[in-house]
């Protein structure tokens, strides 16, 4: 998916040979200097939680854990459940430290989005906004796929945040391939180098979309010379030359969404059963077509299926699914109804989710029961393939592409999760793939993705077991009914903690949702359905 441009076939064609397209000058507002975080702190205690790792551990306490310079330090078992702590078995407060009383809730590892884009001005989406929506929501760690706003604007931002000058997760800057070229890459020898000047600006890899296959070949060779990694939404413009499997063969690093899969596993044909008036200008023809991918290749299980399948396996091939983007094409009033939309979406955005002919991902032209059903049996296929690749032990990561189609920052990071349920994860399994693949798949497992001694203070603190339900994660909670026969709210996030720091993440959301009041109210907006006066 792709933000500053309204029309992502524009980009693909323009992408190689001019920086103007990607508005480096954009108007997106960077953060602004953080404010919110208690810390760091010399010493932090987090007493009582029980802790649901990402290493295949079961959940385990309660445990204290202490953090010590940014580094976990020591991780104590101080208890059995319902029983009183043991005192004896604490570990010590030291001077100047700071204890955090987390009894009766639920720790993990920092959350992970392995696709996140970072705002973007058409839609009235700046830093602060999308920041702080995603570390509400426990993101503590982002892969910027593609960095629109411009690499040097991205690295900036990164810079900061390392520095934890601002509230934002941790972020990997990618750069889309060709940004900032004055002439068109169309030979390798021009492709090398573009690669060799793209990492010694700091960029930590490249997003491709269609590319010749001598390009896309001898970019990611130099890429991997260079230590860097690298990711690929498989454009149709493309993928009827160069498919997943001809990426990964290549050395590519992350498959996105799931272009290129379907074609990799054709039987009886090598393209796209494309209809006779298709275009691909046309995005209710592309994505409406799209939801016929999965039926026309091999069936589950088959030959041709189990091949693709574990020869990706053995390349050690990760997958970024992105389910949550492509949701409302099987239930779009679901997606155009969700409960968040009210308070926590801007106007602009809500404008650009709208049905367009111009804006990407809003090709809600005439959408109803055949395109879902479509999709619908498109998703069963697709959810089988990934997860009896997580079963073979591929590797499946949690990401997003938050700011289309309905899809919201943060709140899209759940859902998500809870799509890989859907398909057949483990709880377990739906947390490890959210905190330790992504981390796995970025090449920094040591610092990040599960809670061991000498990692980074990155964590996500919930009073609700996620484990029981994933939508207590959600910002808005998941609603319950109480012993007084009224209807409750549970959940949210309850601290956030990256780099030792502690965010309580519904101050958090509150001030998003103060930002999105304070835009209503400049115009007198308010959010109503499409087409409806």
């Amino acid at each position: 998916m792709m933000r500053f441009f309204k029309n992502i076939n524009l980009l693909i064609a323009f992408v190689c040979f001019t920086s103007l397209v990607f508005g480096q000058q954009n108007g997106v507002k960077k953060a602004e200097p953080r404010k919110e975080g208690d810390g760091p702190y010399s010493q932090l205690i987090i007493r009582g939680v029980t802790l649901i790792n990402s290493t295949g551990s079961p959940p385990l306490g309660p445990v204290d854990i202490v953090v010590e310079n940014n580094r976990i330090a020591q991780i104590s078992v101080v208890g059995t459940p319902n029983q009183p702590i043991n005192a004896a078995r604490r570990p010590k407060l030291i001077a100047g430290g700071k204890e955090l009383n987390a009894e009766g809730m639920f720790l993990m590892p920092g959350f992970i989005d392995m696709h996140a884009h970072i705002g973007g001005a058409n839609k009235g989406t700046d830093a602060d906004y999308v920041f702080k929506l995603w570390m509400a929501h426990g993101i503590t760690t982002i892969r910027e796929p593609g960095s629109m706003n411009g690499i040097d604007w991205t690295l900036d931002e990164k810079a900061k945040s390392a520095k934890n000058e601002i509230t934002a997760p941790r972020i990997y800057a990618y750069t889309v391939f060709g940004q900032g070229s004055k002439t068109p890459i169309s030979t390798t020898e021009q492709a090398r180098n573009w690669v060799k000047e793209n990492a010694k600006k700091g960029s930590d890899g490249i997003k491709f979309f269609g590319v010749a296959p001598d390009i896309i070949a001898a970019a990611i060779d130099e890429n991997k010379k260079l230590g860097l990694r690298a990711m690929a939404h498989h454009a149709q413009t493309d993928v009827g030359r160069w498919n997943a499997m001809n990426s990964a063969k290549a050395g590519l690093t992350s498959l996105e969404h799931w272009y290129g899969l379907p074609e990799a596993m054709f039987t009886d044909r090598t393209i796209q059963h494309y209809s006779n008036d298709y275009n691909y200008q046309n995005e209710q023809d592309r994505f409406g077509e799209a939801g016929t991918l999965w039926k026309q290749a091999a069936a589950p299980y088959s030959e041709k299926w189990n091949k693709v399948m574990n020869e990706l396996i053995a390349l050690n091939f990760t997958l970024t699914p992105t389910m949550d983007i492509y949701e409302a094409n099987r239930d779009l009033m679901r997606a155009r109804t969700a409960e968040w939309h009210a308070d926590y979406t801007m106007p602009k955005l809500w404008d650009f989710y709208s049905p367009s002919w111009n804006s990407h991902g809003s090709y809600w032209h005439s959408w109803g029961t055949e395109q879902e059903v479509d999709w619908k049996e498109n998703y069963q296929l697709w959810m089988k393939f990934i997860n009896e690749y997580k079963n073979r032990g591929g590797r499946v990561t949690v990401g997003t592409d938050a700011g289309f189609i309905y899809q919201l920052f943060g709140f899209s990071y759940v859902r998500e999760m809870e799509l890989l349920r859907e398909s057949g994860f483990h709880p377990l399994e739906v947390i490890k793939a959210a905190t330790l693949n992504g981390a796995e798949a970025l090449g920094v497992a040591k610092d990040l993705g599960s809670v061991e001694i000498g990692k980074l203070a990155d964590f996500v603190i919930v009073a609700e077991n996620p484990l029981a339900n994933l939508q207590v994660l959600y910002g808005t909670g998941a609603i319950k009914l109480n012993a007084n026969n009224e209807v409750v709210r549970a959940g949210g996030v309850k601290y956030t903690i990256k780099d030792g720091i502690v965010y309580d993440a519904k101050k958090l959301l509150e001030e998003v949702k103060e930002m999105v009041r304070a835009e209503k109210a400049k115009t007198g907006y308010s959010i109503k359905q499409p087409g409806v006066k």
